[in-house]
């Protein structure tokens, strides 16, 4: 057991032995993300318990950053195979030659052909708007720990697959580029923490925290730099490397105002597709759409430097301010809704589509009302009856349509969940009814 969770932990370090991670078939690549869910969990609360202990941490935007990373992973399992189905296709079809999936040259060939595909991808995720409108997801936290790894866009695998398919034309195995695709991204997420200062010589080589703190700074000498996945030696080949100087300020250049998940996912297009109709000229519209995020008629491609808002630490974020009792229920929540994903995680094989859909649903709607209670919208409170309510149906499809998963522990689970929202029903029907009694003596 202990030997397990120290292999998965070697996961995020992309500490692997390459004799235990070849495979010939791509149904026998395991699902290293998956597996690593539940360490996820601990390190992050680990993190944010030491936050709290030490001051200086939100915990509305942490929650919103593991919700974002929930609607991603529940995104990939309604896409599963789309973002590697051109890969295989031009696998099958165009690959000029065969490397042998059991070779360890093949294997560290893969390691640094997927590293640089990364690169490539994550650049041109910053340079090209249409693609900004996805990945801007990841950068709208205005804090930087382990759970802001977890913000993700929903769409960012299946507009960004294009990048790797030169690896399918030299012949690269799918499933050893299934493999490293997902160590590479395990990678990433130990570097977003601000404990680690420095690790000596090999800031030269490794990606590392000071490296991606920088990436994800706002201050104008952070701006598009360091995109580096694994190894930072593709930055300073290219020119976009830049060392961490002056205190970062994260997020966006215009940060955001909201904890709702749908509006951070969508807010960028939205804006694209306002922009895209007022701006004149058919090739202006184009550039829109295929030119970066701050190009306007008559600048460069990625625009200009001065229009970016010349920030310095500290910048206060957005923080909305709750009663005490509102954050202890929305944490409550809030962890509810965590434990329901990692439960449903483990056995979603065993799940029908029907049962599946039922649960993302019920996930999805609950990550837009904990986010409408952060951002203070009374609207959220009375979505969050609703949802406690809708609970117990969907709880009664699931069991239904498997009742083999739910006997032993996994009962004991159920029961928990019942009691928690049959509680939270009893609490809102009591706090809707005296709000309604105030606002009627009030008129």
């Amino acid at each position: 057991m202990a030997a397990a969770v120290l292999e998965r932990v070697g996961y995020l370090f992309y500490v692997v032995h390459p004799e235990r991670t070849k495979f010939r078939e791509v149904a026998e690549v395991p699902e290293y993300v998956r597996e690593v869910l539940p360490i996820f969990a601990v390190v992050v609360i680990l993190e944010q318990a030491v936050g709290l202990f030490k001051g200086g941490i939100r915990i509305n935007d942490s929650i919103t950053s593991i919700f974002q990373g929930v609607l991603h992973l529940m995104f990939k399992v309604v896409l599963r195979g789309v973002d590697t189905a051109a890969y295989l296709w031009v696998y099958q079809h165009l690959r000029w030659t065969t490397l042998p999936w059991d070779s360890t040259a093949t294997w560290l060939l893969a390691m640094i052909g997927c590293d640089l595909g990364y690169y490539w991808l994550h650049r041109a995720s910053h340079e090209v708007n249409v693609l900004w409108g996805a990945h801007q997801v990841h950068h709208s936290s205005e804090e930087y720990n382990l759970s802001t790894a977890l913000r993700q866009s929903v769409l960012q695998h299946q507009v960004t697959w294009m990048f790797y398919l030169p690896l399918a034309f030299i012949g690269l195995p799918p499933p050893i580029f299934l493999v490293h695709a997902q160590f590479n991204t395990l990678y990433q997420f130990w570097i977003h923490t601000q404990h680690v200062r420095s690790l000596g010589p090999l800031e030269y080589i490794l990606n590392t925290p000071s490296h991606h703190r920088v990436h994800h700074g706002r201050n104008r000498y952070c701006i598009d730099k360091n995109y580096a996945g694994t190894l930072i030696i593709w930055d300073r080949l290219f020119g976009t490397f830049a060392p961490e100087e002056e205190e970062v300020v994260y997020g966006l250049t215009h940060p955001l105002t909201t904890f709702n998940p749908l509006q951070i996912q969508l807010c960028h297009y939205k804006y694209m597709w306002d922009t895209f109709w007022s701006t004149p000229g058919f090739t202006h519209k184009l550039s829109v759409i295929f030119k970066g995020p701050g190009w306007g008629p008559g600048k460069p491609w990625r625009g200009v430097i001065e229009d970016i808002p010349d920030v310095h630490a500290p910048q206060e974020p957005y923080n909305p301010q709750l009663p005490t009792w509102c954050n202890v229920y929305v944490y409550c929540a809030a962890m509810m809704v965590i434990f329901t994903f990692i439960a449903t995680a483990n056995v979603l094989p065993h799940f029908t589509a029907m049962t599946t859909a039922a649960i993302f649903v019920f996930i999805g709607l609950s990550t837009i009302t904990v986010g409408e209670m952060l951002d203070k919208n009374p609207l959220g409170f009375y979505l969050e009856m609703v949802r406690c309510l809708l609970y117990f149906p969907v709880e009664s499809f699931v069991v239904a349509s498997t009742p083999q998963l739910f006997a032993g522990l996994a009962l004991y689970g159920i029961y928990a969940l019942r009691a928690f929202y049959a509680s939270c029903i009893c609490f809102w029907a009591i706090y809707l009814a005296r709000s309604v009694t105030i606002k009627t003596k009030s008129a």
